[in-house]
């Protein structure tokens, strides 16, 4: 009895054994298929960046982009504009190269690509979303206010080809938008050279570009602001001038409160601007009494 029992014990613990192998097995199986299919897929695209079948690689190219992978579908599409001469074909693929770009955030190269496809393909059917992407690519990569806005600049003259090229675009209300901000842009940055040449002291060039930007931007937000920073730079140019200059210069502070106040009567700036005023009147009086005697 006690045999036959230590036989079935043996034989009830067995399957419970076996099961708990075979998990591990299926545990240790799974990792390797998977590490085994990434690896596949790895070389799968280096051997397509490195093949001649360019029809798998442009199909491979699709499926990567369709799957979100843009590095990986740029990097093929970009290999197949060196091979590609199918007119149709190289068409659908400087397209698709170009969007991947733009999928990636890499703004700069992509407005390159788009402003290709326009100049290379004016009658696709993309190539109105072509221009449109061309300058909006340049217009995500533009800097603040403070930087240089060369690319600004640009960017504000490529959209204004599109809207002479393609005046009834879709996109015409939205280019409208961001002229506007770009041209407030550098406005601000106009105003902010102008400005800083007073605060550095460099009273005569904050003079010429403060009068410069007031002609230039008549109806800007920052006029109010210029107009009185001229009024503090033609009276600090004046009273550092040499004594024959003081009074023909004071006479320009003068002048231009006086435009200053017909504009911004209630300004912020009055009291500040209305002692300069005073003060320049004075000294004005002074001169011209001691030239008398």
């Amino acid at each position: 009895m006690d045999n036959s029992r230590k036989k079935t014990a043996v034989v009830q613990q067995h399957p419970v054994a076996s099961s708990s192998a075979t998990k591990q097995h299926i545990g240790l199986w799974a990792v390797v298929v998977c590490m085994a299919m990434l690896t596949t897929s790895c070389l799968s695209f280096d051997k397509l960046m490195k093949s001649t079948d360019y029809e798998a690689k442009y199909k491979a190219a699709q499926q990567y982009y369709h799957d979100g992978s843009y590095s990986k579908a740029s990097q093929l599409l970009e290999n197949l504009q060196l091979h590609v001469r199918n007119q149709q074909q190289s068409e659908d693929i400087m397209w698709l190269y170009a969007q991947s770009l733009h999928k990636m955030k890499d703004y700069y190269s992509a407005a390159y690509q788009y402003s290709n496809f326009a100049r290379r393909y004016p009658y696709s059917e993309h190539a109105e979303e072509a221009a449109f992407q061309a300058a909006y690519c340049k217009y995500r990569d533009i800097p603040v206010s403070s930087l240089d806005q060369t690319l600004t600049r640009e960017t504000i003259t490529e959209f204004e080809r599109f809207v002479e090229r393609f005046p009834r675009s879709t996109h015409v209300p939205e280019v409208n938008g961001y002229l506007d901000e770009m041209r407030d842009i550098l406005v601000e940055k106009d105003y902010n050279i102008a400005v800083g040449y007073y605060t550095t002291e460099a009273y005569h060039a904050a003079q010429v570009d403060l009068r410069n930007f007031i002609n230039k931007y008549p109806e800007c937000k920052q006029r109010e602001d210029a107009m009185y920073y001229l009024i503090l730079a033609d009276y600090r140019y004046a009273i550092n001038s040499r004594e024959d200059k003081v009074q023909e210069r004071l006479q320009t502070t003068v002048d231009d409160f006086d435009k200053f106040a017909a504009s911004f009567r209630e300004s912020q700036h009055m009291s500040s601007a209305q002692n300069i005023y005073t003060q320049s009147r004075a000294r004005m009086a002074e001169i011209e009494s001691n030239t008398k005697q």
